[in-house]
């Protein structure tokens, strides 16, 4: 699994489209996209999937739905990531095999333990704070909660990639990879940025 430094999770805003989102994302050299259309009708994200994992494939991207286990099997993309309320990491894996990545949302150090156990590739870890692009928020870590949380992970020996999620800003990317994640995942960051393009760009120089 590699790029997983810059993981981006569409968005659709006033001015952009889900799919608009990964193409400037991609553009701006970002080679991990998630599709993350919550509440969007199945064949809407299926149709939008089609385009997204085009589009990731021409720029040599990964490419992960969000949520939607059957719908990854169906088109062969690259892997699904699984919040608190979609379908267990182990029963995922069982439907989809090995040959799929694999991702779990995880707040607390249990989440973790429990996601490895179940097979996940990397945990996406978060909020580090609060976030409008995520409804039902777990409590926010900060960068106290990532070092006690990464900690616990090296003093047992776990080692899987670990993204930090929710609410980060260019600001913020030193400090919060100074606790020892892997790679960082964004959204409105990207999107709010006079040109997301040039955005992205100086995200992954930083």
């Amino acid at each position: 699994m590699n790029d997983m430094n810059l993981q981006f999770i569409t968005h659709f805003t006033e001015k952009y489209s889900y799919f608009d989102s990964a193409r400037m994302a991609l553009e701006g050299g970002c080679r991990w996209i998630q599709l993350r259309m919550k509440d969007a009708p199945i064949k809407v994200v299926e149709a939008e999937a089609v385009r997204v994992m085009k589009l990731c494939k021409e720029y040599g991207a990964t490419f992960i739905i969000d949520d939607h286990v059957e719908l990854v099997k169906k088109l062969g993309a690259d892997g699904v990531h699984l919040g608190k309320n979609d379908m267990p990491v182990a029963e995922a894996r069982c439907y989809l095999g090995k040959e799929f990545i694999i991702g779990g949302t995880a707040n607390t150090f249990d989440d973790v333990c429990m996601h490895v156990n179940s097979g996940a590739n990397y945990i996406g870890m978060g909020p580090f704070r609060y976030t409008t692009t995520k409804k039902n928020l777990s409590p926010v870590l900060g960068l106290e909660g990532y070092n006690e949380i990464l900690g616990k992970m090296k003093a047992k020996g776990i080692i899987v990639p670990v993204v930090a999620i929710g609410g980060i800003t260019m600001n913020d990317i030193k400090d919060v990879m100074q606790t020892g994640v892997s790679g960082i995942a964004l959204s409105g960051t990207i999107l709010r940025a006079t040109d997301p393009v040039s955005e992205t760009r100086q995200i992954l120089q930083k």
